[in-house]
């Protein structure tokens, strides 16, 4: 009994510096995996990494990871080929299978699905912000974007009918989607200039607008949007996602 007892207290003992060697070398890999996307991507901060399932070690072994969720606060992501780049918040991926090189110098996830989020005031850029002529004698321009509820956005419009300013502004409820790596705004119905007709093209030149959005980590896509409160969210989807190299 002595004896069983003893190795009861050496099989614990043992087990417990398992636990506490796989959470140091988890710490340490999720460490050396943030400094390393960082890197990857030219981010300004350090992303959040955290790597799931247990034991660690036994993954690290069989050279790939279940799971591994990345957190980036402030991602500015590029718009096109003139440089422009658009604030993008909170985007989160959730990545699967992740498979690394045996110089752990680049990693690659089978599939990754996500969450991010763009502020009105963000993509109120897009948006034809200068005074811009919808018919004879009538301009306008969007002045703000706000939550319409039921997933709509509602865009704000400025007019000027005849050189005088209308007392109140426009506002139209627009349905918000994704085409590819581009998101669109298009209003589900056209404002009325103080009963001055216009063109329905020239009208949707200033309340339809669209922001393109590509090189997202590690080749992630735009898969699905939606208008909230604050912003618009979007949901993320990929496969074979670099994480590192």
């Amino acid at each position: 009994m002595r004896a069983l007892r003893i190795l009861l207290i050496v099989v614990v003992v043992l087990g417990g510096l398992f636990v506490i060697a796989d959470r140091v070398a988890l710490h340490f890999a999720e460490g050396e995996a943030a400094d390393k996307l960082r890197a990857t991507e030219n981010l300004a901060a350090t992303p959040d990494v955290s790597i799931k399932g247990f034991p660690f070690l036994t993954q690290v072994a069989g050279g790939s990871l279940d799971d591994v969720e990345v957190g980036i606060k402030d991602y500015r992501a590029t718009t096109g080929s003139d440089g422009q780049t658009i604030r993008i918040d909170d985007l989160k991926a959730d990545m699967k299978g992740v498979e690394f090189s045996g110089d752990y110098s680049s990693a690659t996830a089978t599939s990754a699905t996500g969450t991010a989020s763009i502020a009105y005031e963000e993509l109120l850029k897009t948006a034809k912000s200068e005074q811009t002529q919808v018919a004879p004698g009538v301009t306008a321009r969007v002045i703000g974007l706000s939550d319409g509820g039921n997933g709509k956005i509602k865009v704000t419009v400025e007019a000027t009918v005849l050189g005088t300013k209308l007392p109140q502004p426009l506002s139209v409820l627009s349905t918000v989607a994704v085409e590819g790596d581009t998101v669109r705004v298009h209003a589900d119905s056209l404002p009325s200039f103080g009963g001055v007709r216009a063109a329905e093209n020239e009208v949707r030149s200033i309340t339809d607008f669209e922001q393109k959005i590509d090189d997202l980590p590690g080749g992630i896509r735009l898969d699905k949007v939606e208008a909230a409160k604050s912003g618009v969210l979007i949901s993320v989807k990929g496969s074979n996602v670099r994480l590192a190299g």
